[in-house]
């Protein structure tokens, strides 16, 4: 993939080298030549002095042949107005803008430009931590009806299968982490200690799940 990336702050420069890493060639725009400082010296791809909406600064970046295309810089106004513009004057096929103004990336979400709305992100983020495990769903489908809770095995499960705690509580469980290797579950995997359950439920049942979770099973 070739990606273009707008915005040489930490989240542009971080997200290059990974980019980098995995295989892949960028190219970063910032209107701040010393903004590339961030970059290093082992950054191997392309950077260019201008704005991210400018159509000439865009083909310098090699925005004709992108895969896609990241405005990550820390202005709203120019993140939609380049993402925009690399989305229907280029036809880039992958567009993602990064948005502080949560209104806004409600906005353009409709109109068909993915954002990452980084104020409600970490606010959420950081709920998550502060308050009791499951309180707080990590994801929840676009209606609000479905949850993805991320929970610590309940004791009172551990020795017994997924597919026994996915009936006895209503849920899904797709996968999880065990000893810090992720991995997809069956009906027969066996709940062990330390397991950490990626688990889906319907908001209006998530109080009764937590309930069954905790009590464990029925013998």
């Amino acid at each position: 993939m070739h990606v273009v990336i707008m915005g040489c702050g930490r989240v542009g420069s971080s997200l290059a080298h990974s980019l980098q890493d995995r295989g892949h060639s960028t190219a970063v725009v910032d209107v701040d030549p010393s903004a590339f400082r961030r970059l290093g010296e082992s950054f191997g791809g392309i950077t260019v002095t201008g704005m991210g909406f400018d159509r000439d600064v865009l083909r310098q970046a090699g925005i004709e042949r992108a895969d896609a295309f990241a405005a990550v810089s820390s202005g709203d106004n120019s993140n939609i107005i380049s993402a925009r513009v690399a989305r229907e004057l280029f036809e880039v096929p992958t567009v993602v803008a990064r948005i502080y103004d949560p209104g806004r990336a409600e906005v353009f979400e409709r109109l068909g430009v993915p954002t990452v709305a980084t104020v409600p992100w970490a606010a959420d983020q950081v709920l998550r931590r502060l308050l009791p495990a499951g309180t707080e769903p990590t994801w929840r489908d676009p209606t609000g009806h479905i949850r993805l809770d991320t929970l610590y095995a309940p004791a009172a499960w551990v020795g017994h299968r997924i597919g026994a705690l996915e009936d006895a509580a209503g849920v899904r469980v797709p996968f999880l982490t065990r000893l810090g290797q992720g991995s997809i579950v069956g009906a027969d995997t066996v709940i062990q200690e330390g397991d950490f359950l990626s688990v889906f439920v319907h908001d209006d049942r998530a109080a009764h799940a937590q309930t069954i979770l905790q009590k464990g099973p029925v013998e």
